[in-house]
């Protein structure tokens, strides 16, 4: 396990800590396609109340199910973006996407494992998925509505780029049922915007949330990245203030990261030279910074990355949903499912995705099949992201000890102050939130610990 990152000396090297998901995605492989297929052409599981499951999910025979569906488009490429988007699409290959999105959809409409279940959260993800037009989008969930309607979920999510929005499509947006509009501010410097790759400009930030209070969201958040190229303290400082402003539902932040595919990290190793981003220890000390800003404005720190204003009114129910084993259908080119306790991943490139819808196949590329202890690991790493842990939760839908499993990890962290431990509950120092992600693999099978996830 690399504990460089720990130190206050600790550069922002090439890289990524983040943890999304157990066991990390680079262990998925093509050979377990075939098992996930099986997953998916079984029937769930009905118990006694009435709940139903995906086969094989013990823990939770009534998991409930979400709905990921990834919009790949953009303006630009940011710098620092790691996702699979394009840039170079005209309004044909968009409608080609649709169309194999479409399909999709309807292939898993008819899936086994999904008849009789409704979707409890939708997040649309991207890319870019305001990037669409108004009357595509209408396109998308008309077609969408022949197959499987979200009318029953708690929380739709829906990912805004501050440039692409004007009033009528947030209008539409609100009309296809979405609850939660996050939009990716990521900076109010109009300097460190453009350093970064960023498509937008600030004026552009303030219209697009004008906009989207006049329409009428249950539920704005609004992401900001620390450590971007160019940023200052002062500028970090700056930004706190106008995101404060604004007074979001919600504030999503992250610590600036270099996954090997971004533009910055190609440039560093080309270069030879460190990337020029802000170290560990500066990063820390803006999020903390910008947490106590929100916390004496009344926010309360939800996780390692958010604050709410109104915790008892909303949340995160994606977030929430996954991190305690719910079931996630994830469709579009390179998306990331979850179901009955195997993982999977669609082809990450345009034609084999697109390929093997036209051929009426799902494109699925590679898969994992976790075992009972693995799940227990990723929902208890997943659900440490938000501060705590409840022992007695993991006993009961595990059989499963945190003390008796994880003695050397919760001592550990205990020790170096990053966590304290009364046997109920573990729970993380804000030293040690500020740090999750980095001691999240202390907890892992030995196999994994060195695993960057790729």
């Amino acid at each position: 396990m690399d504990v460089e990152i720990l130190k206050d000396t600790a550069a922002t090297e090439v890289g990524s800590y983040f943890v999304a998901n157990y066991p990390p995605f680079s262990v998925w492989s093509p050979e377990h396609v075939a098992a996930a297929k099986s997953v998916l052409d079984s029937p769930p599981v009905v118990v006694a109340d009435g709940g139903v499951g995906s086969v094989g999910d013990t823990e939770r025979p009534h998991a409930p199910l979400g709905l990921y569906l990834h919009i790949p488009f953009c303006r630009k490429r940011c710098k620092f973006c790691y996702f699979r988007v394009y840039t170079d699409k005209n309004s044909s290959d968009v409608e080609v996407y649709l169309d194999a999105l479409t399909k999709e959809i309807e292939l898993y409409a008819n899936c086994a494992v999904t008849k009789g279940r409704e979707f409890e959260f939708v997040y649309f993800g991207g890319g870019t998925p305001s990037f669409l037009s108004g009357d595509q989008l209408q396109g998308l969930i008309d077609r969408v509505n022949k197959h499987w309607t979200w009318s029953a979920a708690k929380e739709v999510t829906f990912e805004c780029e501050p440039g692409t929005l004007k009033k009528s499509k947030l209008e539409t947006i609100k009309a296809i049922g979405v609850t939660r509009l996050s939009l990716g501010v990521e900076h109010f410097d109009d300097g460190v915007l453009s350093l970064n790759g960023r498509a937008h400009k600030s004026p552009e930030i303030f219209l697009a949330y004008g906009w989207a209070r006049e329409v009428g969201f249950d539920e704005i958040n609004i992401d900001l990245i620390a450590g971007m190229l160019g940023d200052t303290e002062s500028l970090w400082k700056e930004t706190v203030g106008k995101a404060l402003e604004l007074d979001p539902d919600s504030i999503t932040i992250y610590q600036m990261e270099l996954p090997h595919n971004t533009t910055i990290a190609q440039d560093a190793k080309s270069s030879g030279t460190p990337a020029p981003v802000a170290d560990w220890v500066t990063k820390r000390a803006w999020v903390a910074y910008a947490f106590e800003v929100f916390e004496r404005a009344g926010y309360v720190v939800s996780s390692a990355y958010t604050l709410v204003k109104n915790p008892q009114d909303g949340g995160f129910v994606y977030r929430d949903s996954l991190w305690h084993g719910a079931d996630m259908i994830g469709m579009g080119v390179a998306s990331f499912s979850y179901v009955g306790g195997m993982h999977y991943q669609n082809f990450d490139g345009w034609d084999d995705y697109v390929g093997a819808l036209a051929g009426g196949a799902l494109p699925l590329a590679r898969a994992f099949p976790s075992s009972h202890r693995q799940r227990m690991i990723r929902e208890l790493i997943l659900q440490l992201k938000t501060g705590s842990v409840d022992a007695a939760y993991f006993d009961e839908k595990f059989g499963l000890s945190i003390a008796a499993e994880f003695g050397d990890a919760v001592d550990s962290l205990v020790a170096e102050e990053f966590a304290t431990w009364d046997g109920a509950r573990l729970s993380l120092t804000r030293s040690g939130l500020l740090r999750a992600d980095a001691l999240l693999p202390r907890f892992f099978e030995p196999q994994f610990r060195d695993v960057r996830y790729t």
